[in-house]
């Protein structure tokens, strides 16, 4: 199975404790498809909202591809569909209606020719919380210049 990370929300991990992960296809357009296989796309700053039976994704950037000659009513922020199962659907739904749960974007790849998106139920980190990541990040590379010094 070939999979080609286009865009990571590195952010994600950092801002929020990752509960539970979905894979869900997304609704594109054509020009946005060639745009995603030249890398140009951020997921910065993105979410994910549940509204009725379905799930869209906002303020995903996706640039004008290059070689696209009708770029006048191209809305690089425009909200694209996300496709869930309905079950995975009503699980978020019912998720996401608990106090301090979110819905971010994680990553964005292509899976056997198909862009993918991986989304995430998660939980805002307090303050405190990033700053023990950040210091258990330091220790552990503390500890594997020590390892790597005395080889």
């Amino acid at each position: 199975m070939s999979i080609k990370i286009i865009s990571d929300n590195r952010r994600g991990y950092y801002d929020y404790f990752i509960l539970e992960k979905y894979e869900a296809g997304v609704v594109l357009k054509g020009s946005e498809v060639k745009s995603l296989r030249e890398g140009r796309v951020s997921l910065k700053d993105s979410y994910v909202s549940v509204s009725g039976d379905e799930v869209y994704l906002y303020n995903c950037h996706i640039n004008p591809y290059s070689h696209d000659s009708s770029r006048s009513d191209y809305d690089p922020l425009r909200k694209r569909k996300l496709l869930l199962n309905k079950r995975e659907i009503d699980d978020i739904a019912g998720e996401i209606a608990e106090k301090g749960l979110a819905v971010i974007p994680l990553k964005l790849y292509f899976k056997k020719g198909k862009a993918k998106l991986e989304i995430a139920i998660a939980k805002g980190k307090k303050l405190y919380d990033k700053r023990e990541a950040i210091k258990k990040r330091d220790s552990m590379r503390e500890a594997e210049k020590i390892i790597k010094e005395r080889r």
